[in-house]
């Protein structure tokens, strides 16, 4: 797959995701983590859904210009994403729906960006 391809997916992705937290947190909550949330939860998840918004709106490539900052962002994000829901859903006691998909889905993306992620590196 080609980096800006990849690159594109993964912000689309995560802007999507923004849009859900800050829309619909409730629902993301749910599906995502199996729980509800109290309103201070709700307020958290909107401005997470604000910066994942930001994150995949400012990382989206324009034509087939790929830059190392954007690479690192989401590589760095993929990562710790998949880590933490994988976590989440074996060790948190959490069992949401979507958890274990969206925790293989971030591990499948880092995977994929790793060789993008070190030339990213390298460049600098």
């Amino acid at each position: 797959m080609k980096t800006g391809t990849l690159l594109r997916l993964s912000a689309v992705l995560e802007a999507a995701t923004g849009v859900a937290l800050i829309a619909i947190p409730e629902v993301a909550a749910r599906v995502l983590l199996g729980t509800t949330l109290s309103p201070s939860g709700i307020a958290v998840a909107r401005v997470g859904g604000f910066a994942l918004l930001s994150l995949g709106l400012s990382c989206l490539p324009g034509g087939e210009e790929v830059t190392p900052q954007a690479v690192r962002a989401l590589f760095i994000y993929n990562l710790l994403a998949g880590v933490y829901l994988g976590y989440l859903r074996f060790g948190g006691g959490f069992d949401g729906f979507l958890l274990l998909p969206a925790s293989i889905l971030h591990a499948l993306i880092t995977l994929l960006m790793v060789r993008p992620a070190y030339k990213a590196i390298r460049r600098d």
